[in-house]
């Protein structure tokens, strides 16, 4: 099995854009489907897509305690960049880019915050090689 998208809940689907739409582009991302004000749809790098919407149930979108997406990067360098996009556009630092040897020998990670909360992880695995 594998993961093919994650859905994050947004109370303001096109405020939550003007952080999305300039972060997700600094990891290989891009817009493939809009259907305002309800949800957008980025597809990322390799395939798999994050949907940032609201919910279903028409109640109102909350941060799930323990909940992380974590976006794969290619290099350290795009760490870097994609949580200082996420700074700049409204997130929330939760960890500054950096190893993790708690999380493995080739873990370097930063973590950032959306404007509602919503908790991510720009990682980038080094060659073990």
């Amino acid at each position: 099995m594998s993961l093919n998208y994650v859905m994050i809940g947004s109370n303001d689907v096109a405020k939550a854009r003007t952080y999305y739409d300039v972060v997700v582009p600094q990891i290989g991302g891009k817009v493939v489907a809009e259907y305002m004000p309800h949800a957008v749809c980025y597809e990322l790098r390799g395939g798999g897509r994050l949907w940032v919407a609201t919910p279903h149930n028409h109640e109102a979108a909350t941060v799930g305690n323990g909940n992380m997406v974590g976006l794969l990067c290619q290099s350290q360098a795009e760490v870097r960049e994609a949580h200082a996009a996420a700074l700049a556009n409204g997130g929330t630092n939760e960890g500054d880019p950096g190893d993790r040897p708690q999380y493995g020998p080739d873990f370097f990670g930063a973590y950032a915050r959306d404007p509602e909360g919503n908790k991510m992880s720009f990682v980038y695995f080094a060659d073990a090689g």
